[in-house]
């Protein structure tokens, strides 16, 4: 309840989730059936680097800050969209402005503040929900959606310390009530222990086709610092595997500082 994006908006992090969002986003409307994007931890939906937290912190300046000069062809969509919204856009801002008038969006979001900013941006919008409930809750609540088609955006705090095990947990619940859904779960690596462990239970939770795509500005070495962040993605759609390395690989080359352990890779978890 304490987390606020707006601290963290527009950093490295969000660009690795946001680039990868707009991919998976296109992959599902390659079939013209509709679906659901159900985003479990949304934010405000949209936030001013220029005044406010993001400008205390200034993280943005080496995320969306280093690409929105001609950003290289992989992230040229997302640098467009970030362009073409004005404020930093969070994941709902950038999904609505992608659905087809037959697709929705479930907007999930327990803090007081981001909630209502949330409603507000959204007020009278029909093909948008925002609800003020537990994320894990959601998954239970909402899937399968009548539309037998989905995308889940789960984009956890991290404060708790048990976050990655109830991650899991809630991935194996999910997955298990509604099998065709495509999950895409953001992480944090700090230090490689805690990502191991989770990856671990995944499997063990007999998931399948399961990949991890990762990006790492340094040696995950230091369990107090962001050293790199992944998205998890259950049941990535056709050439996911093909065509996000170039994404990782144009964030890694434009946002990178050249400090040793720098890596940018694709690894799959569990078979098909």
């Amino acid at each position: 309840m304490n987390y606020r994006h707006a601290y963290h908006a527009g950093n490295f992090a969000d660009c690795l989730k946001h680039a990868l969002l707009l991919w998976l986003i296109g992959a599902m409307q390659r079939k013209p059936a509709p679906f659901l994007l159900l985003d479990t931890h949304a934010g405000a939906g949209g936030y001013d680097l220029a005044a406010g937290p993001a400008a205390r912190t200034g993280e943005w300046r080496d995320g969306i800050g280093r690409l929105l000069d001609d950003p290289p062809p992989p992230l040229a969509a997302y640098v467009g969209l970030v362009q073409a919204l004005g404020l930093y856009p969070g994941s709902p801002l950038l999904a609505r402005r992608l659905l087809r008038p037959d697709d929705r969006l479930a907007c999930c979001e327990l803090h007081p503040e981001d909630h209502a900013a949330l409603r507000r941006r959204f007020a009278g919008d029909r093909q948008v929900g925002v609800h003020r409930r537990d994320a894990w809750e959601a998954l239970g609540a909402l899937l399968p959606p009548p539309e037998r088609r989905a995308l889940v955006l789960i984009d956890p705090p991290y404060e708790a310390p048990d976050e990655f095990a109830r991650l899991a947990a809630a991935l194996r619940r999910a997955v298990t009530k509604f099998p065709a859904g495509v999950f895409a779960a953001w992480y944090p690596v700090k230090h490689r222990a805690p990502v191991r462990d989770f990856f671990a239970a995944v499997q063990a939770d007999g998931l399948r086709d399961v990949v991890a795509a990762e990006l790492l500005l340094r040696a995950p070495l230091d369990p107090a610092r962001l050293n790199g962040c992944g998205l998890l993605v259950v049941n990535p759609p056709f050439r996911f595997e093909a065509e996000a390395p170039a994404i990782l690989a144009a964030l890694l080359a434009r946002l990178g500082n050249g400090e040793d352990g720098a890596a940018a890779e694709l690894v799959r978890i569990a078979a098909e």
